[in-house]
C-alpha cells in the first residue's frame, strides 16, 4: 500500500533530517515506528502527508508510493483526498468548536460522498464517551477525550491509511490501552492501515505487525513486532532493561552506547 523508497528530507534547504530512510506499510496492517524524540518519526509522517511544505521541508532524493502512484510532490489536501489521515502529535482539536463541529470539520473532505450522520455515528461506536460529549466545546475535554476526539475526526474522512503520531503522549496508561485496543478495532473492522510512531515500545509493539527503529534519521532495525520486542537491544534502549531482565537506569541507557550491530 504505502512504500517510502530510499528518502533524504531537508528543512530550510540547509538541514538533512531524514538520511536514506525505506518502509512499507502493507494493506490491513498496523506498522510501528519506534525512537527517542529528534529523531525523525515525525519528520517521516510529514513526508508521507505532504506537510513538510508548511515547515519549509522538502523530500530532496527518493519517493513515496501511495497505492502504485507517486504522492510525495502533491499537496496535502490531494494526499487526503486519495486516504491518507495524520493524526498529529499533541491533540490538534479545534478548541473553539465542539465535538460534533470538530467531527463535521473531519467529514468536509469527503462530504460528497459519504453521509454525516452515519460517519459521526460510526464514530461513536469507537468512542462512546464522544457520544455523551457532542455538545461540549472540545477545549475543555480531557487529554484522553481530546485524543479520541482527533482519532475519530480523522476517520471520519474514511482513512485508507492512518498516519498516528505520539497517541500515547501524556496520557495515563489505562487510558492508552483503551485507545491503543481501539486503534485495534479499528485496524480490524475497517481494514485502515496505520502507521504508528510511538516511544511507548510496548504499546506499539503490542498492536504491530512489524516495526521499525529509527535513530538519527536513519533506520537501524527493523523486524516483525514479536521479534523486536524479544530483542536484546531493544529491551535496553528502548524499554530500560538488560539482557539479564534487569531494570537500568537512564543515564545508562540515554547516550545508546548500543552495540555495533546495529549500524552494520
Amino acid at each position: 500500500m504505502l512504500v517510502v523508497n530510499n528518502i533524504e528530507v531537508c528543512y530550510s534547504q540547509v538541514i538533512l533530517v531524514l538520511k536514506g530512510v525505506s518502509l512499507e506499510v502493507p494493506g490491513k496492517s498496523i506498522i510501528a515506528l519506534l525512537g527517542a524524540n529528534g529523531g525523525g518519526k515525525s519528520t517521516m509522517l510529514k513526508a508521507i502527508s505532504g506537510l513538510l511544505k508548511t515547515e519549509e521541508g522538502d523530500i530532496t532524493d527518493g519517493s513515496v508510493e501511495f497505492e502504485g502512484v507517486r504522492i510525495d510532490h502533491m499537496e496535502p489536501e490531494e494526499i487526503v483526498k486519495r486516504g491518507i489521515s495524520q493524526i498529529m502529535e499533541g491533540r490538534m482539536v479545534f478548541e473553539h468548536l465542539t465535538v460534533d463541529e470538530n467531527l463535521e470539520a473531519g467529514h468536509y473532505v469527503r462530504r460528497r460522498q459519504t453521509n454525516l450522520n452515519a460517519e459521526r455515528d460510526a464514530v461513536f461506536t469507537y468512542f462512546p464517551r464522544l457520544k455523551d460529549l457532542r455538545h461540549q466545546v472540545s477545549g475543555y475535554l480531557s487529554g484522553g477525550e481530546q485524543q479520541m476526539l482527533v482519532i475519530g475526526r480523522a476517520l471520519m474522512a474514511k482513512p485508507k491509511l492512518l498516519l498516528l503520531d505520539e497517541p500515547s503522549m501524556g496520557l495515563a496508561p489505562m487510558i492508552v490501552e483503551e485507545i491503543f485496543n481501539i486503534v485495534k478495532r479499528i485496524n480490524k473492522e475497517q481494514g485502515a492501515s496505520m502507521l504508528l510512531v510511538e516511544q511507548n515500545a510496548v504499546a506499539a509493539l503490542s498492536i504491530a505487525q512489524h516495526g521499525y527503529v529509527m535513530e538519527n534519521g536513519k533506520i537501524v532495525l527493523d523486524g516483525p513486532a514479536d521479534k523486536l520486542m524479544d530483542n536484546p537491544d531493544v529491551k535496553e534502549f528502548y524499554l530500560g532493561l538488560s539482557e539479564l531482565g534487569e531494570k537500568k537506569r537512564y543515564s545508562e541507557v540515554k547516550h545508546y552506547k548500543r552495540r555495533k550491530r546495529w549500524l552494520v
